[in-house]
């Protein structure tokens, strides 16, 4: 297996901390597996761009295309930019430049007591979400008229094409049959947006048809919301919208003990791909040694499993849930230990295996 090269971007806020330790862990399972990884640090993020004014470097989408295997984002966001311009540049930037379509965030329980619901144990919440992910409601086309009046007209447009459509709904079934699993369902929200949505509808029941192994069924995503906390054990593939799978996807973070355990990768099958955890960059939080790393640290596990480090993928995920089950962990999945000392006992764990 070649040597990995690396962007990393460590963000704003409790991204460049938790960031940090997802670092850690991939020189730590490198080293246990005698494996070489380099990791290359952009500086990328609010204090830059209040240096210089440049938030993505011109010739910043070509670089990372073409030097690197993946980039690995921390969180972005700061209140010294009010429109948070750098954060939309530099992580739209990179979803639409690199053309990353596939929003893959992962949701398993790895202990029942991070979970709300009751009587529910981590067998029961095991599913992945897939969002669609350079179009819809994010494409920010749209504008004001009379702004600032009282006869303010402010629009937003929900753009879907039908290769967009279609490629992150067949990507949902191929992952599908690759894993193993049986159910895919396609969440929208057709009885309303019957023009959009109605194009999902179509494209689904036409892909739906090359899969005849897979259960195909459809949600509405009020309804889905619902579903997921009264029943996630139902789901196993989840296909939806941009706008839809960031709102869901937050509800699923819930499950497994919250956004700090969630990651996720943006990707384009066979490009260059990026890896974020799903948490934001927090600012009150930041520099106190409490933000929680698992997040992160499982995005690095999942960047390297989609790179084709399987084995040490395995190795990082066993040594988080080994450390899970102990209560090794930050406050706000009930343990006491800070930043640093929870991501210290996972590196002991690589060290060890």
């Amino acid at each position: 297996m070649k040597d990995l090269r690396i962007a990393v971007v460590p963000g704003d806020g409790i991204g460049v901390e938790v960031i940090r330790e997802a670092c850690g862990a991939l020189d730590a399972v490198a080293l246990a597996s005698g494996k070489k990884i380099t990791l290359t640090h952009f500086d990328w993020g609010a204090d830059a761009y209040l240096k210089t004014g440049v938030t993505l470097p011109a010739d910043g989408l070509r670089m990372l295309a073409e030097s690197f295997d993946a980039i690995l984002l921390g969180a972005m966001g700061d209140p010294r930019v009010p429109d948070n311009k750098h954060a939309a540049d530099i992580l739209l930037g990179m979803r639409f430049g690199l053309d990353l379509y596939v929003n893959h965030r992962p949701v398993k329980l790895l202990d029942a007591r991070l979970c709300p619901l009751r009587n529910t144990e981590p067998k029961d919440v095991d599913f992945v979400v897939f969002r669609e992910n350079t179009e819809g409601l994010y494409v920010m086309m749209g504008g004001n008229f009379k702004k600032g009046t009282p006869d303010e007209v402010a629009t937003d447009i929900d753009l879907n094409t039908r290769k967009g459509v279609e490629r992150i709904i067949r990507h949902g079934f191929e992952f599908a049959r690759a894993t193993g699993r049986k159910k895919v369902l396609m969440s929208d929200k057709s009885n309303v947006l019957i023009h959009a949505h109605d194009l999902w509808q179509r494209v689904f029941k036409a892909v739906k048809t090359e899969f005849p192994e897979i259960t195909a069924s459809h949600m509405y995503v009020d309804n889905l919301s619902l579903q997921l906390v009264r029943d996630p054990k139902q789901f196993e593939v989840i296909v939806t919208s941009n706008m839809f799978g960031d709102i869901v996807t937050d509800i699923a973070a819930g499950l497994q003990g919250g956004l700090g355990m969630a990651a996720s990768g943006n990707i384009h099958p066979g490009k260059v791909s990026l890896f974020e955890p799903v948490h934001g960059s927090s600012p009150p939080l930041a520099g106190k040694n409490i933000a929680n790393p698992i997040g992160a640290i499982a995005t690095a596990s999942m960047m390297l499993g989609h790179l084709g480090w399987n084995a040490e993928s395995a190795r990082i995920d066993a040594a988080v849930g080994e450390v899970v089950r102990a209560g090794q962990t930050t406050v706000d999945v009930g343990g006491s230990l800070g930043t640093r000392e929870c991501a210290a006992a996972i590196m002991e764990r690589l060290k060890a295996a």
